[in-house]
């Protein structure tokens, strides 16, 4: 029988990028393994880890006793690793789809990339950047820190609870939840933190909008 679709109502969407509009996985599995392997830790536990968070943040958590400047350090390493290396990096289903959707309406990027790397995976994958970017930069604390959701509801003009997050990972939808947002999960990482509503990929979601400005989000189980 077929799922009920479910449906949530806001005036502003935030947007994750990767895992949830682009699929990086096999850049980032490749990227921490090394890191991994480097200090000796377990790539499969060091992958728990890394979704969602900025990669100091990620280093801190994996390496509590060095000190924040070394994982400042080594996380510019990573992140000019990162961009560059775009083999295998692809939009998730449906994503071309769900951007297009949105082209009208208030909506935003937020990530834990800094801005050069978002805007290289966002082209790899061959999806436009929303209006609205916040990046690593554009904040103090990473995720599961609300900052980063706050300042992108703020740039949009709308409060927090007018807003819907779509986030794939846990420390994102925390960070968004913190932010007093509801939050759309997107693909299996999501399913563990218990969003809102689940979508397996973008081609589950669609979006509609009325001449109020309501955007309708509906969600395929």
């Amino acid at each position: 029988m077929p799922a009920t679709p479910l449906r949530l109502t806001a005036r502003a969407l935030l947007l994750d990028m990767d895992g949830t509009l682009v699929n990086s996985d096999a850049v980032v599995e490749r990227c921490w393994g090394r890191w991994a392997e480097r200090h000796g830790l377990d790539p499969v536990e060091v992958m728990h880890v890394v979704h969602g968070r900025q990669g100091h943040a990620t280093m801190a958590v994996l390496l509590p006793d060095r000190p924040v400047e070394a994982n400042l350090a080594e996380n510019a390493q990573m992140l000019a690793e990162e961009r560059a290396d775009v083999e295998g990096v692809v939009p998730v289903p449906g994503a071309p789809a769900f951007l297009a959707a949105l082209a009208d309406l208030p909506h935003a990027l937020v990530t834990s990339a800094d801005e050069p790397l978002a805007r290289i995976r966002m082209a790899a994958a061959d999806l436009p950047l929303p209006p609205v970017l916040v990046t690593a930069e554009s904040v103090g604390a990473s995720k599961p820190d609300p900052e980063g959701f706050l300042k992108g509801a703020a740039a949009l003009g709308h409060a927090p609870a007018d807003c819907l997050a779509f986030e794939d990972s846990g420390a994102g939808i925390a960070a968004a939840r913190a932010a007093g947002m509801r939050v759309i999960g997107i693909g299996p990482r999501a399913a563990a933190h218990h969003p809102d509503a689940l979508a397996a990929t973008l081609d589950a979601v669609t979006v509609t909008a009325d001449a109020d400005g309501v955007v309708t989000v509906t969600v395929l189980g």
